[in-house]
Protein backbone atom coordinates (compact mmCIF):
# COMPACT_ATOMS: atom_id res chain seq x y z
CA UNK A 1 0.00 0.00 0.00
CA UNK A 2 1.35 3.60 -1.25
CA UNK A 3 0.57 6.94 0.97
CA UNK A 4 -0.45 10.15 -0.82
CA UNK A 5 -1.37 13.10 0.78
CA UNK A 6 -4.90 15.83 0.52
CA UNK A 7 -3.52 19.59 0.86
CA UNK A 8 -7.18 19.85 0.39
CA UNK A 9 -8.14 23.71 -0.53
CA UNK A 10 -5.50 26.62 -1.00
CA UNK A 11 -6.34 30.04 0.28
CA UNK A 12 -7.54 29.32 3.81
CA UNK A 13 -4.27 31.10 5.39
CA UNK A 14 -2.06 28.41 5.30
CA UNK A 15 -0.63 28.14 2.18
CA UNK A 16 3.07 28.35 2.92
CA UNK A 17 2.89 25.79 5.01
CA UNK A 18 0.87 23.31 2.30
CA UNK A 19 3.79 23.74 0.49
CA UNK A 20 6.22 23.28 2.83
CA UNK A 21 3.84 20.22 3.76
CA UNK A 22 4.12 18.87 -0.23
CA UNK A 23 7.88 19.16 -0.19
CA UNK A 24 8.50 16.98 3.04
CA UNK A 25 5.70 14.47 1.60
CA UNK A 26 8.43 14.32 -1.14
CA UNK A 27 11.51 14.16 0.52
CA UNK A 28 9.53 11.49 2.68
CA UNK A 29 8.39 9.20 -0.79
CA UNK A 30 5.02 9.86 -0.53
CA UNK A 31 3.29 8.52 -3.68
CA UNK A 32 1.38 11.24 -4.82
CA UNK A 33 -0.20 15.21 -3.17
CA UNK A 34 -3.67 15.87 -3.90
CA UNK A 35 -5.51 19.01 -4.30
CA UNK A 36 -8.87 20.01 -4.27
CA UNK A 37 -11.14 22.46 -5.47
CA UNK A 38 -14.89 23.57 -4.88
CA UNK A 39 -15.04 27.83 -5.37
CA UNK A 40 -12.22 29.06 -4.06
CA UNK A 41 -8.92 28.18 -5.28
CA UNK A 42 -8.79 25.91 -8.41
CA UNK A 43 -7.10 22.72 -8.36
CA UNK A 44 -4.66 22.81 -11.76
CA UNK A 45 -2.82 25.99 -10.46
CA UNK A 46 -1.83 24.53 -7.12
CA UNK A 47 -0.36 21.71 -8.80
CA UNK A 48 1.42 23.72 -10.87
CA UNK A 49 2.92 25.86 -7.86
CA UNK A 50 3.38 22.28 -6.25
CA UNK A 51 5.04 20.34 -8.92
CA UNK A 52 7.73 23.45 -10.07
CA UNK A 53 8.78 23.04 -6.28
CA UNK A 54 8.72 19.25 -6.02
CA UNK A 55 11.10 16.51 -7.28
CA UNK A 56 9.58 13.10 -7.78
CA UNK A 57 6.28 13.16 -5.65
CA UNK A 58 3.55 12.90 -8.49
CA UNK A 59 0.40 15.99 -8.42
CA UNK A 60 -3.12 14.82 -8.49
CA UNK A 61 -6.17 16.97 -8.44
CA UNK A 62 -9.29 15.87 -6.26
CA UNK A 63 -10.74 17.14 -8.34
CA UNK A 64 -11.41 19.22 -11.19
CA UNK A 65 -15.06 19.85 -11.09
CA UNK A 66 -16.94 18.87 -14.38
CA UNK A 67 -19.51 21.53 -14.53
CA UNK A 68 -16.33 24.19 -14.50
CA UNK A 69 -14.27 23.29 -17.35
CA UNK A 70 -15.64 21.86 -20.88
CA UNK A 71 -13.57 18.65 -21.15
CA UNK A 72 -11.54 19.25 -24.22
CA UNK A 73 -10.14 22.20 -21.96
CA UNK A 74 -9.62 19.38 -19.10
CA UNK A 75 -7.53 17.23 -21.57
CA UNK A 76 -5.45 20.63 -22.26
CA UNK A 77 -5.03 20.98 -18.79
CA UNK A 78 -4.21 17.24 -18.32
CA UNK A 79 -1.24 17.01 -21.24
CA UNK A 80 0.51 20.38 -19.99
CA UNK A 81 0.79 19.22 -16.44
CA UNK A 82 1.69 16.42 -17.70
CA UNK A 83 4.07 17.89 -19.76
CA UNK A 84 5.36 20.32 -17.40
CA UNK A 85 5.58 17.87 -14.14
CA UNK A 86 7.97 15.87 -16.63
CA UNK A 87 5.06 13.03 -16.19
CA UNK A 88 3.86 13.18 -12.70
CA UNK A 89 0.44 14.81 -12.95
CA UNK A 90 -2.80 12.41 -12.26
CA UNK A 91 -6.32 13.70 -13.44
CA UNK A 92 -9.03 13.44 -10.83
CA UNK A 93 -12.98 14.23 -12.08
CA UNK A 94 -16.11 14.67 -10.19
CA UNK A 95 -19.17 16.05 -10.73
CA UNK A 96 -19.35 18.32 -7.23
CA UNK A 97 -23.02 18.71 -6.01
CA UNK A 98 -25.79 20.49 -6.81
CA UNK A 99 -25.05 23.42 -5.02
CA UNK A 100 -22.02 24.36 -6.24
CA UNK A 101 -22.50 23.13 -9.97
CA UNK A 102 -25.69 24.92 -10.27
CA UNK A 103 -25.01 28.01 -8.02
CA UNK A 104 -21.47 28.54 -8.94
CA UNK A 105 -21.05 27.44 -12.69
CA UNK A 106 -24.76 27.55 -13.48
CA UNK A 107 -24.56 24.35 -15.04
CA UNK A 108 -27.46 22.11 -14.42
CA UNK A 109 -27.30 18.85 -12.43
CA UNK A 110 -29.01 16.31 -13.99
CA UNK A 111 -28.23 13.02 -15.40
CA UNK A 112 -24.55 13.32 -13.82
CA UNK A 113 -23.37 9.62 -14.40
CA UNK A 114 -23.95 10.09 -18.36
CA UNK A 115 -22.48 13.51 -18.26
CA UNK A 116 -19.73 11.80 -16.50
CA UNK A 117 -19.26 8.83 -18.97
CA UNK A 118 -19.17 11.37 -22.06
CA UNK A 119 -16.92 14.03 -20.15
CA UNK A 120 -14.01 10.57 -19.64
CA UNK A 121 -14.83 9.24 -23.29
CA UNK A 122 -14.10 12.94 -24.85
CA UNK A 123 -10.88 13.63 -22.73
CA UNK A 124 -9.40 10.46 -23.38
CA UNK A 125 -9.87 10.91 -26.84
CA UNK A 126 -8.54 14.21 -27.11
CA UNK A 127 -5.55 12.82 -25.13
CA UNK A 128 -4.82 10.50 -27.97
CA UNK A 129 -4.01 13.62 -30.00
CA UNK A 130 -6.66 12.58 -33.03
CA UNK A 131 -8.69 14.59 -34.44
CA UNK A 132 -11.53 15.46 -32.20
CA UNK A 133 -15.57 14.70 -33.10
CA UNK A 134 -18.04 13.28 -30.47
CA UNK A 135 -21.42 12.51 -30.77
CA UNK A 136 -23.44 12.16 -27.41
CA UNK A 137 -26.20 13.27 -25.34
CA UNK A 138 -24.34 16.26 -23.55
CA UNK A 139 -21.60 16.89 -25.77
CA UNK A 140 -21.33 17.35 -29.80
CA UNK A 141 -18.38 18.27 -31.52
CA UNK A 142 -17.57 19.59 -33.40
CA UNK A 143 -21.13 21.68 -33.15
CA UNK A 144 -22.92 20.57 -36.29
CA UNK A 145 -23.98 23.36 -38.83
CA UNK A 146 -21.01 25.47 -38.37
CA UNK A 147 -17.58 26.27 -38.71
CA UNK A 148 -16.10 24.30 -36.18
CA UNK A 149 -14.04 20.82 -37.86
CA UNK A 150 -12.17 18.35 -35.84
CA UNK A 151 -9.15 19.58 -34.64
CA UNK A 152 -6.51 17.89 -32.42
CA UNK A 153 -4.35 18.65 -29.65
CA UNK A 154 -1.54 20.30 -30.18
CA UNK A 155 0.50 19.65 -26.87
CA UNK A 156 2.52 16.54 -26.23
CA UNK A 157 1.80 15.12 -22.50
CA UNK A 158 4.49 13.26 -21.13
CA UNK A 159 2.66 9.87 -20.83
CA UNK A 160 0.20 8.13 -23.70
CA UNK A 161 -2.08 7.09 -20.54
CA UNK A 162 -2.11 9.66 -17.87
CA UNK A 163 -4.49 8.16 -14.83
CA UNK A 164 -7.77 8.91 -14.63
CA UNK A 165 -9.43 9.03 -11.82
CA UNK A 166 -13.37 9.24 -10.45
CA UNK A 167 -14.27 11.09 -7.20
CA UNK A 168 -17.24 8.23 -6.49
CA UNK A 169 -19.72 7.71 -3.31
CA UNK A 170 -22.73 6.04 -4.35
CA UNK A 171 -23.48 2.77 -5.42
CA UNK A 172 -24.18 3.70 -9.06
CA UNK A 173 -21.12 6.13 -9.77
CA UNK A 174 -18.88 3.63 -7.94
CA UNK A 175 -20.00 1.15 -10.06
CA UNK A 176 -19.68 3.58 -13.35
CA UNK A 177 -15.76 4.52 -11.70
CA UNK A 178 -14.86 1.31 -11.91
CA UNK A 179 -15.69 0.62 -15.29
CA UNK A 180 -14.09 3.60 -17.02
CA UNK A 181 -11.88 5.02 -14.88
CA UNK A 182 -7.94 4.00 -13.66
CA UNK A 183 -8.98 4.58 -9.76
CA UNK A 184 -11.69 6.02 -7.23
CA UNK A 185 -11.16 8.74 -5.10
CA UNK A 186 -12.77 7.77 -1.86
CA UNK A 187 -13.69 10.26 1.45
CA UNK A 188 -14.87 8.88 4.71
CA UNK A 189 -13.80 5.21 4.28
CA UNK A 190 -14.37 2.73 6.75
CA UNK A 191 -11.99 -0.20 6.96
CA UNK A 192 -14.59 -1.99 8.74
CA UNK A 193 -17.54 -1.32 5.75
CA UNK A 194 -15.32 -0.73 2.38
CA UNK A 195 -16.24 -3.91 0.99
CA UNK A 196 -20.10 -3.13 1.17
CA UNK A 197 -19.92 0.25 0.29
CA UNK A 198 -17.56 0.86 -2.00
CA UNK A 199 -15.57 -2.11 -3.75
CA UNK A 200 -18.27 -4.34 -4.82
CA UNK A 201 -19.52 -1.82 -7.07
CA UNK A 202 -16.72 -1.02 -7.95
CA UNK A 203 -15.45 -4.93 -8.54
CA UNK A 204 -18.59 -4.92 -10.74
CA UNK A 205 -18.23 -2.17 -12.84
CA UNK A 206 -14.55 -3.79 -13.42
CA UNK A 207 -16.35 -6.89 -14.31
CA UNK A 208 -18.62 -4.89 -16.62
CA UNK A 209 -15.66 -3.96 -18.41
CA UNK A 210 -14.09 -7.28 -18.53
CA UNK A 211 -11.34 -6.56 -16.08
CA UNK A 212 -10.34 -6.80 -12.58
CA UNK A 213 -9.49 -4.77 -9.49
CA UNK A 214 -5.61 -5.76 -10.18
CA UNK A 215 -3.99 -2.29 -11.20
CA UNK A 216 -6.66 -0.14 -10.08
CA UNK A 217 -6.37 2.07 -7.41
CA UNK A 218 -8.36 2.44 -4.37
CA UNK A 219 -7.21 5.53 -3.24
CA UNK A 220 -9.11 7.28 0.09
CA UNK A 221 -8.58 10.18 1.86
CA UNK A 222 -8.51 10.24 5.77
CA UNK A 223 -7.59 12.61 8.09
CA UNK A 224 -4.41 11.96 10.06
CA UNK A 225 -4.04 13.05 14.09
CA UNK A 226 -1.14 11.50 16.50
CA UNK A 227 -1.47 11.72 20.64
CA UNK A 228 -2.59 8.93 23.16
CA UNK A 229 -6.08 10.73 23.35
CA UNK A 230 -8.08 9.20 20.97
CA UNK A 231 -11.25 10.63 22.11
CA UNK A 232 -10.09 14.12 22.69
CA UNK A 233 -8.89 13.94 18.71
CA UNK A 234 -11.68 12.57 17.60
CA UNK A 235 -13.57 15.23 18.88
CA UNK A 236 -11.26 17.95 16.87
CA UNK A 237 -13.01 16.23 14.02
CA UNK A 238 -16.30 16.78 14.91
CA UNK A 239 -17.31 19.89 13.18
CA UNK A 240 -15.63 18.30 9.76
CA UNK A 241 -17.60 14.85 9.64
CA UNK A 242 -21.18 16.98 10.97
CA UNK A 243 -20.39 19.73 8.01
CA UNK A 244 -19.95 16.60 5.20
CA UNK A 245 -23.04 14.65 6.85
CA UNK A 246 -25.02 17.28 7.64
CA UNK A 247 -24.33 19.75 5.44
CA UNK A 248 -23.12 18.77 2.13
CA UNK A 249 -26.13 19.26 0.22
CA UNK A 250 -30.12 19.09 1.18
CA UNK A 251 -32.31 17.04 3.01
CA UNK A 252 -33.02 14.94 -0.24
CA UNK A 253 -30.00 15.19 -1.88
CA UNK A 254 -26.43 14.54 0.97
CA UNK A 255 -23.97 11.59 -0.67
CA UNK A 256 -21.88 12.01 2.57
CA UNK A 257 -25.16 11.76 4.24
CA UNK A 258 -26.22 8.56 2.35
CA UNK A 259 -22.99 6.79 3.29
CA UNK A 260 -23.16 7.36 6.71
CA UNK A 261 -26.67 5.69 6.54
CA UNK A 262 -25.03 2.77 4.60
CA UNK A 263 -22.15 2.47 7.29
CA UNK A 264 -25.09 1.47 10.04
CA UNK A 265 -25.49 4.91 10.84
CA UNK A 266 -29.28 5.80 9.65
CA UNK A 267 -31.01 7.61 12.95
CA UNK A 268 -27.62 9.47 13.78
CA UNK A 269 -27.16 10.93 10.13
CA UNK A 270 -30.82 12.31 10.26
CA UNK A 271 -30.16 13.61 13.60
CA UNK A 272 -27.19 14.99 12.54
CA UNK A 273 -28.97 16.60 9.35
CA UNK A 274 -31.18 17.84 10.84
CA UNK A 275 -29.56 20.13 13.42
CA UNK A 276 -26.95 21.27 10.56
CA UNK A 277 -29.33 22.78 8.60
CA UNK A 278 -31.55 24.09 11.37
CA UNK A 279 -28.60 26.18 12.37
CA UNK A 280 -27.46 24.33 15.09
CA UNK A 281 -24.09 23.47 13.95
CA UNK A 282 -22.91 22.47 17.32
CA UNK A 283 -25.68 20.19 17.94
CA UNK A 284 -24.82 18.72 15.09
CA UNK A 285 -20.92 18.26 15.66
CA UNK A 286 -22.25 16.77 19.20
CA UNK A 287 -24.45 14.63 17.62
CA UNK A 288 -21.72 12.60 15.48
CA UNK A 289 -20.79 9.28 17.23
CA UNK A 290 -17.27 9.09 18.36
CA UNK A 291 -17.22 5.53 16.08
CA UNK A 292 -18.11 6.74 12.97
CA UNK A 293 -15.20 9.69 13.64
CA UNK A 294 -13.02 6.96 14.82
CA UNK A 295 -13.61 4.44 11.55
CA UNK A 296 -12.98 7.50 8.94
CA UNK A 297 -9.63 8.82 10.38
CA UNK A 298 -6.11 7.84 11.77
CA UNK A 299 -6.30 9.04 15.13
CA UNK A 300 -3.71 7.81 18.11
CA UNK A 301 -0.32 6.83 18.93
CA UNK A 302 1.88 5.43 15.74
CA UNK A 303 1.22 1.71 17.10
CA UNK A 304 -2.31 2.32 16.50
CA UNK A 305 -2.21 4.06 13.52
CA UNK A 306 -0.18 1.29 11.81
CA UNK A 307 -3.43 -1.42 13.36
CA UNK A 308 -5.96 0.70 11.21
CA UNK A 309 -2.89 0.82 8.14
CA UNK A 310 -2.94 -2.36 8.10
CA UNK A 311 -6.77 -2.90 8.17
CA UNK A 312 -7.42 -0.76 5.35
CA UNK A 313 -4.77 -2.62 3.15
CA UNK A 314 -6.86 -5.54 3.98
CA UNK A 315 -9.99 -4.05 3.24
CA UNK A 316 -8.46 -3.18 -0.35
CA UNK A 317 -7.24 0.00 -0.10
CA UNK A 318 -3.54 0.28 -2.41
CA UNK A 319 -3.15 4.15 -1.96
CA UNK A 320 -3.68 5.90 1.73
CA UNK A 321 -4.44 9.23 0.96
CA UNK A 322 -3.44 11.35 4.44
CA UNK A 323 -4.43 14.60 5.66
CA UNK A 324 -2.18 15.23 8.60
CA UNK A 325 -3.97 17.65 10.97
CA UNK A 326 -2.43 20.40 13.34
CA UNK A 327 -2.11 24.17 14.20
CA UNK A 328 0.92 24.38 13.15
CA UNK A 329 2.96 24.03 10.29
CA UNK A 330 5.41 21.64 12.80
CA UNK A 331 2.28 19.70 13.91
CA UNK A 332 1.85 19.10 10.19
CA UNK A 333 5.09 17.80 9.50
CA UNK A 334 5.10 15.69 12.61
CA UNK A 335 2.08 13.84 11.86
CA UNK A 336 3.40 13.39 8.30
CA UNK A 337 6.72 11.49 9.36
CA UNK A 338 4.42 9.72 11.83
CA UNK A 339 2.19 8.78 8.89
CA UNK A 340 5.07 7.23 6.81
CA UNK A 341 6.44 5.60 10.57
CA UNK A 342 3.33 3.92 10.66
CA UNK A 343 3.14 2.66 7.38
CA UNK A 344 7.08 0.97 8.25
CA UNK A 345 5.69 -0.35 11.20
CA UNK A 346 2.73 -1.93 9.64
CA UNK A 347 5.03 -4.29 7.18
CA UNK A 348 3.52 -2.43 4.36
CA UNK A 349 5.86 -0.50 3.28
Amino acid sequence: MRLGINLGYWGAGMDGDNLAVAQEADRLGYDVCWAAEAYGSDAPTVLTWVAAQTESIDVGSAIMQIPARQPAMTAMTAATLDSLSGGRFRLGLGVSGPQVSEGWYGVKFDKPLARTREYVEIVRKAMTRERLSYEGQHWTLPLPGGPGKPIRLTVHPEREHIPLYIAAIGPKNLEQTGEIADGALLIFPSAEHLEETALTYLRAGREKAGKTLEGFDVSPTLPLAIGDDVKGLADMFRPYTALYVGGMGSRKQNFYNQLAQRMGYEKEAAEIQDKYLDGDKAGAAAAVPHQLIDQTTLLGPIERIAERMQAYAAAGVTTLNLAPAGFTLEERITALRAGTDALERSGLA
